[in-house]
């Protein structure tokens, strides 16, 4: 075959794979096969590893087999990086026969692989990318999408609330430049806004930003307190530079700025400081403990929200394969079936909407330095302080009245009160 020719047809039998499901395992198939894409080299390695570990220590105790099945469970490097996602889960597909692929980190990576599920009509199950519209206004477009974690604005809806209920009245936001921050910050605002407040500025540093000596003094000095979403290692440096520049005034962090995955390597200048979340490592709850321990004792850390959405995640599959006999139902009959299982899980009692995102309780959570779990030291943890139960992504908007506003984005809502 001539180069020339080998070119020309390869798309063209690419194409064939995806349209006669080459690979693809037939319902009733005995073995799972599961893609599973995190990043395991660069910046957001650990974040990576977090996920992989969560999923692993199911696997784990449950002898490698989920709802009877057993399961040849395959991880890809994504770098973190979009474009790279894609190709590894299209190599999941059409190479490895995955059933269904898992993870990504990113928003951004969310959006893109979205499209590759309904390409290949292969699940696509989000375990971690938060990316609101692939549960809203572009459900229709993606069939074999199924979330098992949050939306971006979901925790950070109530922390409006929460903000406006504590007597802040204007507030100032820094967040990641990209679509998880735009989306996380669009969340608190349009809440904090409805119940009176005012967002008087919002500052974007660039995703990576290690040096925030350019962003804090541009900071307005009449703010009641700070909103900011810092992810990966920026969650360490920002409080600690913001602290380090003389700003006492209180900090109200999106669930990644001071997840687990961070606290451990962070000072005691951080304690007092709040987020919110839809999971916390110092969950009061029997099986909340025996999993921080069982995860403590295997991995010599507390489990983050990285890794219990992975393990949730899991566990879902594991409930959902049961439902179907113990052997692979095909992807819109497990899709079916996920939705209407009702989750008993680490983070809470968990039911899928008709979007196909958790209904679940949101913590507002309290860094305090204290002893939990019968463990001798004093650590950073998560105080729960309040918890909303059963949250939806549309808060008490209600559906209908929230799809007709814009997806949260960089310019929505507008900063109306900035000048």
């Amino acid at each position: 075959m001539t180069s020339t020719l080998r070119q020309r047809l390869t798309p063209l039998l690419a194409g064939t794979c995806i349209a006669l499901g080459l690979g693809m395992a037939p319902a009733g198939a005995e073995t799972l096969t599961i893609g599973f894409l995190a990043p395991m080299t660069g910046g957001f390695a650990q974040v990576g590893q977090d996920m992989v570990n969560g999923f692993q220590l199911y696997l784990d105790q449950h002898d490698n087999k989920l709802g009877g099945m057993d399961v040849k469970f395959i991880v890809e490097d994504e770098q973190a990086k979009s474009d790279l996602a894609v190709t590894k889960a299209k190599k999941l597909v059409l190479q490895d026969g995955a059933q269904m692929f898992i993870g990504g980190l990113l928003a951004s990576t969310g959006y893109a692989l979205a499209p590759v599920s309904t390409e290949t009509k292969t699940i696509y199950i989000s375990s971690v990318p938060a990316a609101d519209d692939l549960t809203q206004r572009q459900f229709d477009k993606y069939p074999y999408f199924i979330r098992t974690s949050w939306t971006s604005s979901q925790p950070h809806q109530p922390l409006g609330q929460w903000a406006c209920d504590q007597g802040y009245k204007k507030v100032v936001a820094i967040a990641a430049d990209y679509a998880f921050g735009y989306e996380v910050v669009g969340g608190f605002q349009k809440v904090f806004e409805d119940c009176g407040g005012k967002v008087i500025q919002k500052i974007w540093p660039p995703l990576g930003t290690k040096d925030f000596g350019p962003y804090i003094p541009t900071m307005k000095a009449d703010a009641d307190a700070i909103f900011s979403l810092m992810v990966g290692p920026m969650s360490l440096q920002f409080p600690k530079q913001l602290r380090g520049a003389g700003i006492k005034k209180p900090i109200i962090g999106g669930g990644t700025s001071y997840d687990e995955f961070a606290l451990p390597f962070m000072s005691d200048e951080v304690i007092g400081d709040v987020s919110a979340l839809h999971y916390s490592a110092a969950i009061e709850t029997p099986k909340n403990e025996a999993f921080v321990k069982a995860y403590r004792a295997k991995y010599s850390k507390v489990p983050s929200y990285y890794a219990e959405n992975n393990y949730t995640t899991a566990e879902w599959i594991d409930e959902t394969i049961k439902k179907s006999g113990g052997k692979w139902p095909g992807a819109e009959a497990f899709i079916k079936t996920m939705q209407g299982i009702k989750l008993d899980s680490v983070r809470g009692p968990l039911v899928m909407d008709d979007m196909r995102n958790p209904i679940e309780n949101i913590y507002i959570k309290k860094v305090e330095k204290k002893k939990m779990f019968g463990y001798d030291k004093d650590e950073l943890w998560n105080t729960v302080i309040k918890t909303y139960p059963n949250v939806s992504q549309f808060w008490t908007y209600g559906k209908e009245t929230f799809l007709k506003q814009p997806v949260y984005s960089k310019d929505f809502p507008p900063c109306k009160y900035c000048d």
